[in-house]
């Protein structure tokens, strides 16, 4: 019995330090810390998008909520781009055919994952087809 009482300052200093290192380590980590540069972010990618869309395609993302991108290589198909996080829908003649999920793998601004999608497509459909998990 007496062991255990000799160990048990060794023990409790032991977790008083795992637990700082913890606190040090979530606050290190913590988004709210880097809140302002996130906004800035933001404001970067819209303006950014704003400027890569006619005014016509950026009314109907903040109007609609999605952006219509008419395939390059077929012309029955056009892909739904949502203005934010979600998956894209794939008509065909007006019909869904598939969504698709294709992400960044790093956090980043919805604007620019909307300029991402619209790009792909416009740029290299088939790999961006390849790309995404298909739904």
């Amino acid at each position: 019995m007496s062991g255990l009482v000799e160990l048990a300052g060794p023990i409790a200093g032991l977790l008083l330090i795992l637990v700082l290192l913890y606190v040090i380590y979530y606050i290190g980590a913590n988004p709210l810390r880097r809140l302002p540069h996130r906004a800035d972010a933001e404001l970067r990618a819209e303006h950014l998008l704003q400027t890569q869309l006619t005014p016509e395609e950026y009314h109907q993302l903040t109007s609609q909520g999605y952006l219509r991108v008419q395939s390059p290589s077929r012309p029955q198909r056009t892909y739904l781009i949502p203005r934010y996080r979600g998956l894209v829908r794939v008509y065909e003649q007006g019909r869904s055919v598939m969504r698709l999920c294709v992400g960044p793998v790093e956090a980043v601004p919805d604007a620019d994952v909307v300029l991402m999608h619209k790009l792909m497509i416009e740029g290299n459909e088939e790999e961006y087809l390849k790309t995404a998990n298909v739904f």
